[in-house]
């Protein structure tokens, strides 16, 4: 189930505890003119707990459990590249462990997902910083096919919108998939993003004209949300 199709970008797509450390200003503060700014850096300094979920960065003993859902064909039939072999997942890997961070625009924030049942992780979750100047992210999500279905990728996905707006203070967030992954426009549907978009052909997609949805969440819209977390370790109610 990946809202996206690039690797990293977000077009592939309960109590809320752990911790996200904004450096030099917190979200949505103004600077000294009264504009709003966003943080500097985002780090996260310990795991983020949901319902049923931690979700913490990639770390090497992952391979296993990475390689389970990138090696499937199902999960990368809306992705741009093919299913990973141990080698290629290994290599993907490593790129993961160092997405642990958003020091600027363009980063990418990538987190496993781990059932805490099982300790096994289930799928991962990514934030990326589009712009600073504009406060513009987007998010995105790939699941080991054994987990559909159990609600997982929103549930992670919300954590990561609270990051995002809580933590990072942006002020609109995007959602990209292919009209076809009509399991992932329906977890984008399930976080209150509305359609925006269905891009027709706007490009060659492994060998044919492909189409895009676009979905998107502003601030204003995720503020008045009653269940959902700041991002800071707890969910307003």
């Amino acid at each position: 189930m990946p809202a996206g199709k690039a690797e990293h970008s977000a077009r592939a797509s309960a109590e809320s505890h752990g911790q996200a450390d904004p450096t030099d200003h917190g979200p949505g503060r103004p600077d000294g003119g009264g504009r709003v700014r966003v943080a500097a850096v985002l780090r996260i300094s310990a795991p983020i707990e949901t319902d049923r979920l931690t979700l913490r960065p990639f770390a090497a003993g992952d391979l296993d459990d990475l390689y389970a859902y990138l090696s499937s064909a199902d999960v990368v039939q809306y992705m741009y590249w093919q299913a990973r072999d141990r080698e290629q997942t290994g290599e993907a890997l490593q790129t993961r462990i160092g997405q642990d961070r958003l020091d600027d625009e363009h980063d990418y924030l990538a987190l496993a997902v781990v059932q805490r049942e099982t300790g096994r992780v289930a799928g991962e979750v990514i934030l990326k910083w589009v712009s600073r100047e504009h406060r513009q992210g987007e998010v995105g999500f790939a699941f080991n096919p054994d987990h559909h279905g159990r609600g997982y990728a929103a549930e992670a996905a919300t954590a990561m919108l609270g990051l995002a707006f809580g933590v990072l203070g942006l002020h609109r967030v995007v959602g990209r998939c292919d009209p076809r992954n009509l399991a992932s426009a329906r977890v984008l549907e399930r976080l209150g993003m509305r359609l925006e978009a269905h891009f027709v052909h706007n490009e060659i997609f492994k060998g044919e004209w492909g189409d895009e949805l676009y979905y998107a969440l502003l601030e204003d819209e995720w503020a008045s949300r009653r269940d959902r977390p700041d991002g800071l370790g707890g969910w307003r109610r």
